[in-house]
């Protein structure tokens, strides 16, 4: 079948949009999500997104790994299936979505979407890292010498060692400033290192304030693929109010056979 699709990117994390709304897609068909993401045989992306219609709000995210399966939340894709949306005239600057783990609300000016998160309830501490989950579940770990680091290597030891099949995205954390800190995460599914993973800057946003690396509320994230931010409240032991906010661009658009 004759394919169009839209490649958007947030801060380097990129993905293949697909206007799902007629159930056309073949949503069961692992090898042919798995050819759309791969970077040299199909269109290439960390991951595939189908915006389809919802009831209960004005419509609903689909999320598929580069590994062809249907996956936890993920917010970089979120945010651009927001800018999506609204290039297909769907919403008008502020929306609702569902995801997989719940509704989300949104807005877009200007190319920058603020993403409201799911709040966090339980985050667990440990000697050397934090443990939280943002949509997805990260492992936050912060260390001295984030430049020189493999994080394929030192990634895919923690995500198969430590959790086993189930797995969890890692994230190594560089503190820059009292509220900047930089990150590079190996994502699950993706099975190497991102860009930018939204879930994560946003698990490593609230595991810095968690620990007292950072007294503020709002927090800059560096990526290898640019810049995020994410605010919060405190609300007992977790957080409410979680919005990660960045750009969100669509880089290219076209028709491919799968």
């Amino acid at each position: 079948m004759k394919l169009d699709f839209y490649k958007y990117q947030g801060t380097g994390n990129d993905f293949v949009m697909i206007d799902n709304r007629g159930l056309g897609f073949p949503k069961n068909d692992t090898k042919s999500i798995n050819f759309l993401c791969d970077r040299k045989f199909g269109v290439g992306a960390d991951g595939l997104i189908l915006l389809e219609n919802c009831n209960e709000a004005d419509f609903k995210m689909v999320y598929y790994n580069a590994d062809g399966n249907e996956s936890s939340m993920c917010g970089n894709g979120g945010r651009c299936l927001v800018a999506f949306a609204n290039f297909l005239e769907v919403v008008n600057g502020s929306c609702a979505f569902m995801a997989v783990d719940g509704m989300h609300h949104a807005t877009i000016n200007n190319g920058i979407v603020s993403l409201a998160m799911q709040d966090v309830k339980t985050i667990d501490l440990f000697d050397n890292y934090t443990f939280l989950n943002t949509g997805s579940p990260h492992h936050v770990q912060l260390v001295g010498n984030l430049t020189e680091m493999d994080i394929k290597s030192d990634g895919a030891k923690l995500r198969y060692g430590k959790y086993g099949s189930t797995g969890s995205n890692i994230n190594f954390v560089e503190q820059k400033d009292s509220s900047v800190f930089a990150v590079r995460t190996y994502e699950r599914g993706v099975e190497d290192e991102t860009l930018s993973c939204g879930t994560g800057v946003t698990a490593v946003a609230i595991a810095m304030h968690k620990t007292k690396k950072t007294e503020s509320s709002s927090v800059t994230l560096k990526t290898l693929g640019g810049e995020l931010k994410v605010s919060f409240e405190e609300n007992g032991s977790g957080y409410k109010n979680i919005h990660l906010v960045g750009p969100a661009t669509q880089v290219f658009s076209g028709t491919i056979t799968i």
